[in-house]
This record gives structure tokens, C-alpha cells and sequence, in this order.
């Protein structure tokens, strides 16, 4: 308000995940303003189209994001300086019709799209999920999501309205799931996309698990039925939800609590929050019959006002139902008989790569425009289970001098896109197989070869830590071999997978490796350099030594004596898991010696 902002006026905020979020964010909505989230680790180019496209007036920002930003016309305010300009009177007069934010989704014309959605929908909304899931002082909400995406804001807005906390997890640690674990060892509620969530259950199987943990919830993917259930037999104290929701419907329309025992079966949405109304629709519209596929339209409160300067978009999209707005969500769903919404796909070309929405025509798009690239197609390919990751296809230019490459290509996308939008593997062919009505015949694409973009390039490790760490990329990257000057990342790495990496790398060496080393030395030869050095210089830590346990009182039992207990309980006297196996020994036998053998076996092992 002291920098004299209209009400209406956007306001980006780019910081470091953090409680300089929440202080900007609420700022901004106190002065009446519209609260923009920029990730500060988008490419400049990306943030600069964002801050343009917007119309931001301001940027809040601390001074290490504000540094990286590109040119643009706004004025930046720093959080960490005192600001002398007057406080003002009353808060800005706000109205429920008035916009509360703008997110920026992928855009299917080449272009990210703002979604805006106003004070009566994000309300509506949050008072949804607080009932839903039971938020209450006393909670502590653990906040993961990037800022850029509106799930954010249930991490964030949610539990203060319902008077819990919030436990604000830096984006290095939420990245590493053993430290995700610990920094959030106090959380009640703890919400991951399923590639994560995967990894958080690893984690947790070793030992690390949130005492006070009573709610699982997980979405912004399809989520599998045996993550599901592999979730609620890590975390056997915590309920398990799964959360439904396009950015245009308000982050959250629907939710679905699994079942504390039995098989999950297929994909469930769940239900609707309350003021919200789920329908399955057929190619006219017509509300389709139980058990009948059909797209998914949301309507209610939490439906929002449209994009940002895209009238004709916000027509094709937001349509009119029954004498109420209505969101077509472009899914594929149908009701099951026991009253649950089950996602049964897309009807269109937009995927989710580690729950991040990805619309491939942006991309191709941006292919398209680089040099001598005739055709593009980008494709999501799930060649390993559970390894979801875009492919990009592209043909030379008729009468392009040479094929294009694939390492420029890569570094074009990565300098305008998020790298979630970058694809991980691109496939020259020298033309798009089509079909006979002259589409191009998506079934034909060839699955990715990482090694023919190396080819002749390969370097064979030369020491054994560098052998240790290529066996190790090339068992996380799904490759047949790596060598020591590839690129991690160029290999299709992530992330994610990173974390996968660091971990194991730890296990191998008994060294803390912080996760931002593979990112700031991302060949095999530059991370094995790294860490000879760092034991060369006695820096690496020592792994802390095995001590006995005191024997003077009752022990824990191991995870899976806990399961068995359980089940014993459940089912007292059962044999099931009395495994017999008879054995037949040919030749001299000493009994006395046999004796006294499986004595020793059984005095060793107290379990027995």
C-alpha cells in the first residue's frame, strides 16, 4: 500500500521457498493487489514472459532471486529492507469478485496461460478442504510444492485458516525424501505428487517415519493403486487420501479417502468437496450413465473467473451448465457404482510429468522455432514402470543443411522452460511416420535410444569410483552403459531420480553427499573427482558405528514384526505365514553337532 499499488494490480512474488511466502503473498492480498508466483529457478526467459504477460506493477523478492531477474518494467521491492514508506490506514477494501491470484499453466498454443481465480473461489475452496480433511489447531502442515503451482496454496493458506501451522520445507531439502522426512519429523499432514510420495515411502521403509504423521495425501498425477497401498502400509497410523483438482477448478475439487484394508482398483477421484458438483458428460454434453466413460466438468464455487486475456480460450473452456459456469476439465472419468469418480485419462494431447501439467504443443511449438527443424512431436513415454518422461521427435527442415542437434536443441528449451517441460529424450528421424490420412502415426514413434545421442562420444570409467558411479547412474537411468563425461541430465536425469542417485552414491562411498553436488558436478568424472577430494581431505563424514542396545527393558520391534503383530491380532492362531520346508540330508549326520549348530543360529539371532 505504501508504494501507492491500485487495488487490482498484480504483484509477483519470487522468493526462496520459505516464510517470505507467506509475508508477500499476504501482503499483497492485504494492499488489495493480485498475487503472481514466479519460481525463482525458472529460466530468465520464462520469467521474463510471465512478469510481461501479467502486467505486474511490483516484484517482492529477496535480494539473491532478485538478482537473477530478467529485464522487465516492474519495480522491485526487497522483503528484507525496512521500508520507510507510510503503513497507510485500513486494508484495502477487497470484494469476493475480485481476483486473488494468477498461476500460469502450460499452454496448448505454444504460450503459457494465466488462470484467474478470485477471492469467493480460493474461500470457498479452502473452507472445503478444512472440512474434508480435517485441519484443526494443533496440526502442522508440511508445505513441499513449488510456489508456481496452485497447490501452494492449500499447503500454505489452508491449515492458517484453520488455526494449524505450517512447517515450510526448503526446496533443497523437500527434494531429498530422508531430509524431507526429518525437516518435517513434527508434521501432521504431509501432501507429495506420486514420484515423490514413492521416494517418501522409501525413506520411510529405512526408518524414517513422522511420529505424529495422521494424514497421507497425494495427487497432481494418476496415482497408482500400489502406491496407494504400499502408502498405508508404511505409514499404517496415517489415513490416505487422494486429492483431484485443475488449477481451473481452484487446486482441489474432489477427494478420495482409501480404505484402511483391501485391494485399490483402478484410478480413484473420490467425491466432491462440498459446493462443488462433479458431472460426466458425453460429446454433446448429455450426463453420461453410471459406468459410462465421458469428460469431466466441474461446477460450483470453486470454478474460476477464466484466463487472463484469452477471451475466446476462457469460451471454449468455461461453458455454461444448467444455469451455472462449468469447467471442462478435458479428462476422462465415469462414476463407479459405489458413488466414486474414477480418471480414466485424457481426451486430449496434455500429460502430467511427475505431477507437473505439461501441454506438448508448447513445446513443439518451441522446437519448431529453432533452427532447421522441419517437424516436431513431443510425446509422454512410460518405457520403465513408473518412469513417466517426455520424448521429443523432430525431422530436419527441407533443405536444412544437416540433421538438427540434439544437444542445441536441449539447450534452447532449457533456456525459455522449467526443466519439468524440457523432454529427456530426442529421437532425429528424417521424417514424422504418418498415418493415411496424413496425421502423424503416434504409435509409430520409436522408443528413445540415449546412446545414439552419445554416439562415439563414450569415455569407459578409468577408476573405481568412477566405475561405481557410472553402474549406478546407468541402474537410475534405465541405460545400458554411462560414461564419465556424459551429462546426467542430458541422460534423462531429474530431480527426482537425483535424489535416487545421491542416496545411492551415500550407501556406496559412507559419505554425506548433499544432494546439489550431482547438480553442480553432473558428470561421473566431475562427482568422482568431488569425492576423492573431499576424502582425500578427510572431509567426507564417517557413518556412525553400530552400538548395542541396552537388554534391561522391553525392545521395539522391527517393521516387520510390527506387521505381524498386527495380523496376529487381526487374525489370532493364523499359520499363514509358518513357512514349512523339509529337508533331506544324504550321508554321515551328528546330531550333537546339528544340535548345537542351529543352537548357535538361534543364539545369534534374537529374533528367533
Amino acid at each position: 500500500r505504501g508504494r501507492g499499488a491500485p487495488a487490482g494490480t498484480p504483484v509477483a512474488v519470487c522468493v526462496e521457498r520459505g516464510p517470505g511466502v507467506l509475508v508477500a503473498m499476504l501482503a499483497a492480498w492485504k494492499a488489495g493487489c493480485v498475487y503472481l508466483p514466479l519460481d525463482p529457478g525458472y529460466p530468465a526467459e520464462r520469467l521474463a514472459f510471465l512478469l510481461r504477460d501479467s502486467g505486474a506493477r511490483f516484484v517482492l523478492a529477496e535480494p539473491g532471486p532478485a538478482a537473477s531477474l530478467p529485464g522487465h518494467a516492474a519495480e522491485v521491492v526487497l522483503l528484507d529492507e525496512p521500508s520507510g514508506a507510510p503503513r497507510g490506514g485500513a486494508d484495502a477494501a477487497v470484494s469476493p469478485g475480485d481476483p486473488a491470484y494468477l498461476v500460469y499453466t502450460s499452454g496448448s498454443t505454444g504460450a503459457p496461460k494465466a488462470v484467474v481465480v478470485e477471492h469467493a473461489q480460493l474461500a470457498a475452496t479452502l473452507r472445503g478442504a478444512v472440512g474434508v480433511l480435517g485441519l484443526a489447531p494443533g496440526d502442522v502442515v508440511a508445505a513441499l510444492a513449488s510456489t508456481a503451482f496452485d497447490i501452494s496454496l492449500l499447503e500454505l493458506v489452508a491449515p492458517l485458516v484453520a488455526g494449524a501451522a505450517v512447517r515450510v520445507v526448503p526446496r533443497a531439502r523437500a527434494l531429498d525424501p530422508a531430509e524431507l522426512l526429518d525437516a518435517a519429523a513434527d508434521a501432521t499432514v504431509l501432501h507429495a505428487v506420486p514420484a515423490l510420495m514413492r521416494q517418501v515411502v522409501e525413506a520411510a521403509r529405512a526408518g524414517r517415519r513422522p511420529p505424529r504423521l495422521r494424514l497421507l495425501l497425494v495427487g497432481g498425477d494418476t496415482v497408482a493403486p500400489d502406491l496407494l497401498e504400499e502408502m498405508r502400509e508404511v505409514f499404517p497410523a496415517a489415513r490416505t487420501r487422494v486429492l483431484y483438482g485443475p488449477t481451473e477448478a481452484t487446486i482441489v475439487c474432489a477427494s478420495h479417502e482409501v480404505p484402511a484394508e483391501g485391494r485399490v482398483e483402478g484410478h480413484p477421484l473420490g467425491r466432491p468437496l462440498p459446493g462443488v458438483r462433479l458431472g460426466v458428460r458425453g460429446p454433446r454434453g448429455e450426463t453420461a450413465p453410471l459406468g459410462v466413460p465421458g469428460e469431466l466438468w466441474v461446477s460450483g464455487a470453486g470454478v474460476a473467473r477464466g484466463y487472463l486475456d484469452r477471451p475466446e480460450l476462457t469460451a471454449e473452456r468455461f461453458v455454461e451448465l444448467d444455469g451455472e459456469r462449468a469447467y471442462r476439465t478435458g479428462d476422462r472419468a465415469r462414476w463407479r457404482p459405489d458413488g466414486v469418480l474414477e480418471f480414466l485419462g485424457r481426451t486430449d494431447e496434455q500429460v502430467k510429468i511427475r505431477g507437473f501439467r505439461v501441454e506438448p504443443g508448447e513445446v513443439e511449438a518451441a522446437l519448431r522455432e529453432q533452427p532447421g527443424v522441419g517437424a516436431a512431436i513431443v510425446a509422454a513415454r512410460e518405457d520403465r514402470p513408473g518412469e513417466r518422461r517426455l520424448a521429443a521427435y523432430v525431422a530436419p527442415a527441407p533443405g536444412a543443411a544437416g540433421a538438427p542437434d540434439p544437444a542445441a536443441l536441449r539447450a534452447a528449451l532449457r533456456a525459455r522452460m522449467p526443466e519439468y517441460m524440457v523432454p529427456s529424450a530426442f529421437v532425429v528421424l528424417e521424417a514424422l511416420p504418418v498415418t493415411p490420412n496424413g496425421k502423424v502415426d503416434r504409435a509409430a514413434l520409436p522408443a528413445p535410444d540415449a546412446s545414439a545421442e552419445r554416439e562415439g562420444a563414450y569415455v569407459p570409467p578409468r577408476t573405481p569410483a568412477e566405475e561405481v558411479l557410472a553402474g549406478i547412474w546407468a541402474e537410475a537411468l534405465g541405460v545400458e552403459r554411462v560414461g564419465v563425461e556424459d551429462d546426467f541430465f542430458d541422460l534423462g536425469g531429474h530431480s527426482l531420480l537425483a535424489t535416487r542417485v545421491a542416496s545411492r552414491v551415500r550407501e556406496a562411498f559412507r559419505a554425506e553427499l548433499p544432494l546439489r553436488a550431482l547438480f553442480e558436478a553432473p558428470t561421473v568424472a566431475e562427482l568422482a573427482a568431488r569425492i576423492e577430494a573431499e576424502r582425500s581431505a578427510g572431509s567426507a563424514p564417517a557413518v556412525p558405528p553400530l552400538v548395542r542396545a541396552p537388554r534391561d527393558g522391553p525392545l521395539p520391534l522391527s517393521f516387520a514384526q510390527q506387521r505381524l503383530w498386527f495380523l496376529d491380532r487381526l487374525e489370532p492362531g493364523s499359520t499363514a505365514y509358518n513357512l514349512p520346508l523339509p529337508l533331506r540330508l544324504r550321508g554321515a549326520l551328528d546330531a550333537r553337532v546339528l544340535e548345537r549348530a542351529l543352537g548357535e543360529v538361534v543364539r545369534r539371532h534374537e529374533a528367533l
